[in-house]
């Protein structure tokens, strides 16, 4: 009976790369040189494992002439590249130094021949990632690279955290209002101007979605700037998250901040101190409660201005119900509500009674030519100082169109249609040009807006019937304008009511619009 024998199986076939390296130029010019001798014990050693379809391929990888300290090596990143597009199986080096004397440039190596299923074989030191030892030895490597990278990391973290001890600026995202020069923050003076901006307007509006709408409809964004590969980063349009953060940076104030640890940075302020602190308070008052309308959900007209003049304390919105029963506000001090009412003579007012008193005083503002007269000051020394900030942003976007005009066309010259930097560039600039547009219009209507004594009297002469109109929280957006503190001494029977000539002239100014 015949049998049939079959043949042998013909192994796979491995393409094989020498890598040879010298640190020096010394003795290349040679007939044979170091990089020669390299070369031939590695043919000599893929020869020897012809039976199992080793092959050396003609392409010769050489760096003669660069440290093994680095990957900056020209033949290292062409061999890198061969190996990504499925040209090389096997890396045969002379010894593991040839490769890399860096244990971390190393393990990174490796991980490009494992992703890629390439072996390593050093010719001198049977060390073969082909069988279960050599892969083993490369393990070891590799646990000794990861110890070089934990401590490289520590190294950098404790080279922080004493950078910012002395105040010195880390590195990072550059932040609105600063420019890096040198390692350095130093002040950029139109950002400056807007930040300060930034700040006031969320003291007034007290809300961040508000402000970043507002932002967004004046074209401000954040922070553009370029990385050392001349990548543009930023820019972006304020959100809730972004304006926070913003408002929360003690940078602003002339500090540097390391985890929980504030210290006193080298760069000058921005804001000052007292300004800061008081948008810190508002921020963690709103984030607490949920924001105004949450705290304020029964409509307490006078809340957040009422105080207690015996006091000299604040006087908090409370209220009772009886199951089935009408709701009873009041108006209580809170020394009292601490405390106990016996520290304070007149510790509660119902809320109905002083709101009325106070709606009343208002209606009678039109008819105290005092009141007309110290609001018309108030307001012209505002519509000047408003003037003479709309002039310095006109002069800021006249030349942030400079700028971004000049960036557009070196963009448009070094890359095509489509790409993302032209959208962005361009962006940037309709930007500019419609809050331009604003700026000016603005300044126009500066020049021929003072309304005069008749004006406020005629259009505050209607408060009554436009009052009766308002929603509530409309009513309360009102008052909040016109009055900065109501003080109500109940001992003696007492209320002084300051108002804001500012909010006097807006009002009048909407009136009169209705």
């Amino acid at each position: 009976m015949n049998q049939r024998v079959k043949p042998p199986c013909k192994p796979k076939t491995i393409k094989c790369a020498i890598y040879s390296r010298k640190s020096t130029e010394e003795g290349l010019d040679q007939d044979f040189n170091s990089l020669d001798a390299q070369r031939e014990a590695g043919e000599a050693y893929i020869k020897s494992q012809l039976h199992e379809g080793w092959v050396c391929l003609p392409d010769q990888y050489d760096d003669g002439g660069f440290t093994g300290a680095n990957m900056e090596r020209p033949a290292l990143r062409r061999l890198l590249a061969d190996i990504e597009s499925g040209k090389v199986n096997c890396v045969v080096v002379y010894k593991v130094d040839r490769l890399s004397r860096s244990l971390l440039d190393f393990s990174r190596i490796m991980e490009v021949f494992d992703k890629h299923q390439v072996s390593f074989v050093s010719v001198t030191q049977a060390f073969n990632t082909a069988s279960s030892m050599g892969r083993l030895v490369l393990n070891v490597l590799l646990s000794f690279a990861q110890f070089e990278r934990e401590m490289i990391s520590e190294r950098t973290r404790d080279k922080m955290a004493a950078a910012r001890r002395k105040g010195k600026w880390s590195g990072g995202t550059p932040i609105l209002g600063y420019n890096v020069e040198n390692t350095k923050l130093v002040i950029n003076e139109a950002e400056a101007r807007r930040v300060q901006e930034i700040f006031g307007m969320y003291l007034e509006r007290k809300s961040l979605l508000a402000v970043a709408g507002e932002l967004h409809i004046r074209g401000w964004r954040n922070k553009l700037w370029k990385t050392r590969r001349g990548t543009e980063r930023g820019g972006r349009r304020f959100d809730k998250g972004s304006l926070y953060a913003l408002l929360t940076s003690v940078i602003y104030i002339g500090k540097v901040r390391y985890k929980n640890e504030i210290h006193d940075g080298e760069q000058d302020g921005i804001i000052d101190p007292e300004t800061f602190a008081k948008v810190q308070k508002l921020l963690q008052k709103n984030g607490q409660s949920g924001g105004r309308a949450v705290r304020n959900k029964h409509n307490a007209l006078l809340r957040g201005i009422l105080r207690c003049g015996s006091c000299n304390c604040g006087m908090s919105h409370s209220y009772s119900q009886k199951k089935g029963s009408r709701l009873y506000r009041y108006y209580v001090c809170q020394r009292a509500q601490k405390r106990g009412w016996k520290h304070c003579p007149a510790p509660s007012i119902p809320a109905g009674e002083i709101e009325r008193f106070i709606v009343d005083e208002i209606k009678a503002i039109g008819r105290d030519p005092q009141v007309i007269e110290a609001t018309l000051k108030e307001a012209r020394i505002q519509a000047e100082n408003q003037s003479q900030r709309l002039t310095v942003e006109r002069n800021d976007l006249r030349g942030e169109l400079r700028e971004a005009h000049a960036e557009l066309s070196r963009v448009a010259a070094t890359v095509g249609p489509g790409d993302a930097r032209l959208a962005n560039a361009h962006d940037r600039i309709g930007d500019a040009e419609r809050r331009l547009t604003e700026v000016e219009n603005q300044l126009a209507m500066h020049a021929c807006d003072l309304i005069d004594e008749a004006e406020v009297t005629s259009a505050l002469a209607d408060f009554d019937a436009v009052w009766q109109c308002l929603e509530p929280h409309e009513q309360i957006r009102i008052v909040e304008l016109l009055i900065e503190r109501i003080e109500y001494d109940g001992e003696a029977g007492d209320v002084s009511i300051t108002f804001r000539p500012s909010g006097i002239r807006t009002l009048a100014s909407e009136l009169a619009t209705r």
